[in-house]
């Protein structure tokens, strides 16, 4: 429509139009959104991360206070390792002994499992 057209219409009408273009919108928002979300379907299919996946690390120091607390030797070090070296002790101390290589794998089993 031409801009003389519409400067001819009442508001009646101008009002209808109005209501006709926005339904018009509103479905072809919708076909466009349903659209964008089957090809984000399958990128997401056919993307693969760029990581690999890493295998379990098992734990290798532990707290002798709380067993349960246990460090891998992996990123920052827990509160309470920090606090029992700076009192003195030899972060060797708190190493979980491994007899043979039997136990490495039963722990490495046992923690998978948990892990799972």
């Amino acid at each position: 429509m031409k801009r003389a057209e519409l400067d001819q219409m009442s508001i009646d009408e101008l009002w209808s139009l109005h209501v006709d273009i926005s339904q018009l919108l509103r479905q072809r928002i919708q076909q466009e959104k349903l659209q964008l979300e089957e090809r984000l379907k399958l990128l997401k299919t056919t993307v693969m991360s760029g990581r690999r996946p890493y295998p379990p690390v098992l734990p290798k120091y532990c707290n002798p206070d709380q067993p349960s607390e246990t460090w891998t030797g992996r990123g920052k070090s827990p509160r309470w390792l920090a606090a029992q070296l700076k009192s003195g002790r030899r972060i060797e101390d708190f190493r979980i002994q491994v007899r043979n290589k039997r136990q490495i794998s039963d722990r490495r089993a046992e923690f998978s499992r948990q892990r799972a």
